[in-house]
């Protein structure tokens, strides 16, 4: 059977399939699981269609698990917009911080995946190895908690902080976060997902470029930019094949 898509595009209560795009941010946390980009940590959301001042995000629980019926209705103070009592995550002012600050932006991934942090505490810039991560050579700034803010445990746990976050983020679609992880954003879910996935693809491939010893040539922002273009137009081919496996490891 051939799944439905939640289309981002929808800006009414009318026009939004809520029940797909509930099944497709359960999905979403799923295949990110799968890809091991999120393990009992990390979260994804995505912004309410129904009103953009709003964000969907699962209840404080493993990625692996969630349905939807697990998902909240967040506003970007990280309340509840129907009184719902379920534990949220820390670190949603992650989530509410760049909605408010990126209109562009309709989803968000925080992960801690491995290959990336290295990236967050050296001097070596992560950059686009291939045409997959295109999006990187739009950078991949570093927000760095203790600059701002002195010794903490690492968490975005307030919007002072998570604005920071925002704005180190400004209008690229990754940070970096020292110490802790990344985000990655994209202007629909499967795009978040898709830039997530190979932020971690291209991380672990640069790390071994490196190794070689040799030169490493990366893409260049032209080149970046053009696949990045080009990859909006294609997101349904990798969504569509991550979440029928997904599904197909719950049949």
């Amino acid at each position: 059977m051939t799944q439905k898509s939640y289309t981002p595009s929808a800006t009414t209560h009318d026009a939004v399939d809520l029940p797909q795009l509930l099944a497709d941010l359960a999905s979403a946390n799923h295949i990110l699981a799968h890809h091991g980009v999120l393990d009992g940590f990390g979260h994804v959301s995505v912004r309410d269609p129904r009103d953009p001042s709003r964000f969907l995000i699962a209840q404080s629980m493993a990625p692996e698990l969630v349905q939807p019926e697990d998902i909240l209705t967040l506003d970007f103070d990280c309340r509840p917009v129907d009184g719902d009592a379920r534990k949220r995550y820390l670190e949603t002012w992650i989530h509410a911080e760049i909605y408010r600050l990126r209109p562009d932006v309709n989803s968000v991934v925080h992960s801690h995946s491995p290959s990336v942090i290295p990236f967050a505490a050296s001097s070596v810039r992560l950059r686009p190895i291939y045409h997959m991560a295109g999006f990187l050579s739009n950078g991949s700034p570093v927000f760095d908690m203790r600059h701002c803010f002195g010794c903490t445990d690492m968490l975005v746990r307030n919007s002072v902080q998570g604005r920071a976050l925002a704005e180190t983020l400004g209008d690229s679609d990754v940070a970096l976060m020292r110490g802790h992880g990344f985000v990655t954003t994209g202007p629909s879910l499967p795009m978040s997902v898709y830039r997530a996935i190979y932020t971690e693809l291209n991380a672990g491939m640069q790390q071994k470029a490196i190794a070689l010893g040799g030169e490493v040539t990366y893409l260049d922002e032209g080149e970046g930019k053009a696949y990045n273009e080009t990859s909006l137009g294609v997101i349904e081919r990798p969504w569509t094949l991550w979440k029928r496996q997904v599904q197909a490891l719950r049949d």
